[in-house]
């Protein structure tokens, strides 16, 4: 984890390179979570599930999910160039989509030391996902555009 100290157009101009640089994945279809108690793991986990997290007495998973009497949500993921300072990232990322759209996401991270380091989870509410995904695709371009300036 990087500490730094900089200046607020500084972090803007490094969060449009790290986003530029890092790359998205789109999850087809809708997710949910499970929940269930911790004994129950053997029987209830699923291989299909991105994300189990346990609290105290429970086991909540992230799963595929049409279940329309659950809320569901549209999924996107990051992983991110190790050798970029990506600190900051989920607040700056998570803000912009509040003010844009109105929405709140939620965020699960993991590491997967082959394959660049930390990566992110997104979820949002599945009925305004395409929206969210334009403005994350949009945020991408304009850091790929803040890049090609400064090196020109």
């Amino acid at each position: 984890m990087h500490i730094s100290i900089e200046s607020r157009e500084q972090t803007e101009q490094r969060l449009l390179r790290v986003i530029a640089n890092a790359r998205l994945k789109v999850f087809d279809g809708s997710f949910a979570f499970e929940e269930f108690k911790a004994g129950e793991f053997r029987q209830r986990a699923r291989l299909d599930a991105l994300a189990l997290v346990r609290d105290n007495d429970a086991w909540s998973q992230l799963a595929p999910s049409d279940d329309q009497s659950k809320e569901l949500y549209r999924l996107f993921s990051f992983h991110f160039k190790e050798d970029l300072d990506n600190s900051g990232f989920v607040g700056w990322l998570a803000s912009r989509l509040k003010q844009k759209l109105g929405t709140g996401v939620f965020v699960i991270c993991g590491q997967n030391s082959a394959d660049g380091g930390i990566y992110d989870y997104w979820g949002c509410p599945y009925e305004i996902g395409d929206e969210v995904i334009k403005e994350v695709r949009s945020l991408m371009k304009k850091g790929a555009g803040e890049v090609s300036h400064e090196t020109s």
